[in-house]
């Protein structure tokens, strides 16, 4: 078996243990299943009846305290036994046990208490290749005796954890032709010498483990009287970690390798250096790994040890060294050459160490590395021109450091992976990114401004500002149409401050290759109108953990195909804004459970009984957070049968309709009486009226004014007052009239000046009416008449004109006399009726203000007697 086949066998080992396990934490209690038959933790004591087409048997954790030649039926299609753990003090394997199972392939006998073994208890399986004894308590005779003489397709033994001081393996292993896994971890081998590996030589060892052994106790000394214990062995992989070994130890165990083929030697958890402030042990140099430089060894492991500094040529002798791990030490410093000669070296892990600031010299002597590890170091500075000559760098990660700025990275030509989250960036101080993969990751990046900036670089394809302090957005460059930029993770921020100001409200219009765009947890309440403008490539885009409400239509990308809405407060989503996704996650919303929301419902209820789904989670994450009383009700099983209009409205449309035409009846019928019969009515009202008036001027004291009101109008108009005013309310016209009113036909002093009897009139008169029409306003003395009533407001501080204005006169015709234009301002006037059947309403009106007192507030007083008074009231016409 090649060595590359033998390292894919690994892997189908490993897969192997993990289904057993993930089987054994979910199989069924003591029963056959699917040709498996579960029977652990059964208390067991012996074999249980089982049909012989049975492929796996699990026994674990029962009281089988001896397997003998009968114990097992004969099962032609067993492949795999499990009888570990057992809970008795010891398991007895005794001659012969495993003759019927004649086609096993794996046998796990291991976490037993104790196990003995007969000499043939192993005997008869030539078919078997996985054997785990791990945790018997079995020593250095399990591999010394011949116990593995049948087992020819042996290819993995599983002793770790066992009590094995030495190793002497029993020369039956010559014809094990396929064993090439070995697990010897967890004993305590302390020392190994040239021939006692004499059984393993000419073999070659996929893996051959042999950490956590007591190795250290071999001094160097030891090491070298012991010759070359691994002599014509071959490895891919040799395990020597966790033994406690020193500088000087491992240098001589390499020594006693040389000339071993190899391609990888793990020495994790070494005490080689001395730790930061110590100077009680070496760290490695030139000669210490001298001894691999003829092994062609590729894969170097030291990680997780105390060594503090890199000197020049440690590595020198590793020519063929692909992968370099130092992870996890206490590394301070590295030396100039400390790498000289690994032209090979693509990989070199110098994460968890202490270094504090990164030289121009610290990676001379490795030109081909493509990947190179600092995170988890202490690094604050880093010389320009690092990184400057290694050409075939690909991967630069300088997470979790200290930096604070980038601008070394002026000195780069082109790395693709460049790692800088959780360091100290409150800026990009470089002037150009050379990459296509930037992740700053948690660190006090502040501006969203740098993507402009960031856009200018041709090659970058990826970035990652997730988890900084993105706040406000400032910039002096526009973002670059020709950008290249296909993936942006801008979660974790506070992106929301900046649109609130609203600033780089166009941050997204200019990447037309933008296809993912992560926005979570970002404080969002509504997004701006067209934010995502120009994203004409998007095809994923996350806004979950946000606050969003609302999604207006429109603002979401045409061509999106996976949106991302969990752990928002949306109440009331619509439909139509995810026709055309592939896949939504909408899930654990505060959904509002209205009649509003029976679109939405019904839609998710569709998408769960569709195979063909666009909604991501089960029934069991779409529920309604409103009303209180539907709170976790699943929006699956609610029913909106209660919301269908064309059912619930019938009644209320019905109703509705008949109070509606019963109102409109009932307005029309009223308006259509009372334009036919409201001079009946004012009739009544007038009736109503009179009596009032009569009663309340019996019970007057007489009266200090000779008249009622004078009556003034144009001698051209006497006919229609005397029809229309004074025979409907002159009591001397009729005894029924209620006034005693001055006009001059009947009452002015022949022969006496007519300017005096006008005034007499007024002066004597509780009221003054003018009767304004065309031929009052062409009438001087009438005029004058109105003027001098007017004067009455300011000596007497009371309103006693009442103007009618009769006929088609406009307002701008009466304001063109001074006197009416003042009073017009004041007050209202009155106008004479259109419809005859409007008269008597009107007369009403009128004998209620020749009897109503007003006294002048002193507030009308001040603005009267402003010469330039304004206007303080609207002139309204009553008819």
């Amino acid at each position: 078996m090649t060595p590359k086949a033998r390292c894919i066998r690994i892997h189908h080992l490993l897969f192997i243990f993990g289904g057993t396990l993930t089987i054994c934490s979910e199989m069924p209690h003591c029963e056959v299943v699917k040709r498996i038959g579960f029977f652990g933790y059964c208390n067991l004591t012996g074999i249980p009846f089982v049909q012989n087409n049975i492929k796996r048997l699990v026994l674990t954790e029962n009281y089988i305290s001896e397997l003998n030649a009968t114990s097992f039926p004969v099962l032609d299609s067993l492949y795999f036994l499990l009888v570990n753990a057992q809970k008795t003090e010891k398991l007895t394997i005794r001659n012969h046990s495993f003759r019927n199972l004649p086609k096993l392939i794996e046998l796990d006998v291991s976490y037993n208490r104790m196990l003995i073994l007969d000499p043939d208890a192993l005997a008869g399986m030539s078919k078997l290749e996985n054997l785990l004894l791990y945790y018997n308590r079995l020593n250095g005779s399990i591999l010394e005796n011949d116990y593995f003489k049948d087992l020819k397709s042996l290819e993995y033994v599983d002793l770790s954890s066992n009590e094995i001081t030495y190793l002497k393996p029993h020369p039956i292993f010559y014809y094990l032709h396929n064993f090439h896994l070995l697990q010897l971890k967890h004993n305590q081998i302390s020392r190994i010498c040239e021939g006692d590996l004499l059984s393993f030589e000419r073999k070659f060892f996929t893996v051959m483990d042999l950490s956590s052994n007591d190795l250290s106790r071999q001094d160097a000394t030891d090491w070298k009287s012991c010759g070359k214990p691994f002599r014509n062995i071959g490895f891919n992989t040799l395990v020597l970690g966790e033994n406690g070994l020193k500088v000087e130890q491992v240098e001589s165990i390499c020594n006693s390798l040389n000339g071993i083929t190899m391609m990888q030697l793990k020495i994790r958890n070494h005490i080689m250096g001395p730790g930061f402030g110590h100077q009680n042990f070496k760290d490695p140099d030139n000669s210490t790994f001298a001894g691999m430089k003829n092994s062609n060894l590729q894969i170097l492991d030291i990680s997780k040890g105390s060594i503090f500094t890199l000197h020049p040529y440690t590595f020198a002798n590793l020519s063929d060294l692909v992968l370099l791990n130092l992870a996890e030490n206490k590394i301070n410093r590295i030396d100039k050459d400390a790498f000289y000669g690994l032209l090979e070296l693509q990989h070199l892990n110098l994460s968890g160490n202490l270094l504090g600031e990164i030289y121009e010299s610290a990676f001379f002597g490795i030109p081909n590395v493509k990947i190179i590890l600092l995170q988890q170091n202490h690094i604050g500075a880093i010389q320009y021109g690092t990184f400057q000559n290694l050409e075939n760098l690909e991967f630069l990660d300088l997470s979790d450091n200290a930096i604070k700025t980038i601008a070394f990275y002026d000195y780069i030509t082109y790395i693709k992976f460049i790692m800088l989250g959780s360091n100290k960036l409150r800026t990009v101080d470089s002037q150009s990114m050379n990459t296509a993969y930037l992740d700053m990751t948690q660190n006090n990046l502040e501006n969203l401004g740098v993507l402009y900036k960031l856009s200018h670089s041709p090659t970058l394809q990826i970035i990652i500002m997730k988890h900084n302090r993105l706040s406000y957005c400032i910039s002096d460059k526009t973002m670059n149409k020709s950008n290249s930029l296909r993936h942006l993770d801008l979660s974790d921020n506070m992106i929301q401050l900046v649109w609130e100001k609203p600033q780089c409200l166009d941050i997204f219009h200019d990447l037309p290759l933008l296809e993912i765009l992560y926005l979570d947890n970002n404080h969002f309440i509504l997004l701006p109108g067209g934010i995502f403008n120009g994203l004409s490539s998007l095809k994923n885009l996350s806004l979950s953990f946000n606050s969003l409400t609302f999604i207006s239509p429109g603002t979401l990308p045409a061509n999106l195909e996976v949106l991302d809405l969990s752990n928002n407060l949306l109440y009331s989503p619509s439909p139509d804004l995810f026709t055309s996704l592939h896949l939504l996650d909408i899930r654990r919303n505060n959904f509002y459970c209205d009649c509003s929301l029976v679109t939405f419902i019904n839609w998710i209820q569709e998408e769960m009984n569709t195979t063909n789904a666009t909604l991501v989670g089960s029934p069991n994450d779409f529920y309604c957070s409103f009303p209180p009383e539907l709170a976790y009700e699943l929006l699956y099983n609610i029913t909106t049968d209660v919301c269908d209009e064309d059912l619930v409205l019938v009644p209320l449309k019905i109703s509705l309709f008949l109070f509606t035409t019963t109102i409109i009846s009932i307005f029309i019928t009223s308006t259509i009486i009372y334009n036919h019969f409201r001079g009946a009515f004012f009739g009544l009202y007038k009736r109503l009226i009179n009596l009032l008036l009569t009663a309340q001027k019996t019970g007057d004291t007489p009266d200090v004014y000779q008249y009622d009101a004078y009556l003034c109008y144009s001698k051209k108009d006497f006919q229609w007052v005397q029809s229309s005013l004074l025979e409907n309310l002159d009591a001397h016209y009729c005894e029924k009239n209620l006034f005693h009113l001055c006009f001059e036909e009947r009452d002015f002093v022949p022969g006496e000046d007519h300017i005096m009897n006008i005034r007499q009139a007024i002066w004597n008169s509780r009221k003054t009416i003018c009767i304004v029409t065309k031929h009052f306003l062409k009438d001087g003395w009438c005029v004058e008449a109105f003027n001098c009533a007017h004067s009455r407001y300011f000596t007497d501080l009371k309103d006693v004109l009442i103007m009618v204005v009769v006929g088609t006169l406009s307002s701008f015709e009466l304001k063109r006399y001074r006197p009416i234009r003042a009073f017009v301002q004041r007050s209202r006037y009155l106008k004479w009726p259109e419809d005859s059947q409007d008269v008597d309403w009107f007369l009403g009106n009128l004998s209620y203000k020749i009897l109503q007192e007003q006294k002048v507030k002193d507030t009308d007083q001040q603005v009267a007697n402003k010469p330039n008074a304004l206007e303080l009231k609207t002139v309204a016409t009553i008819s």
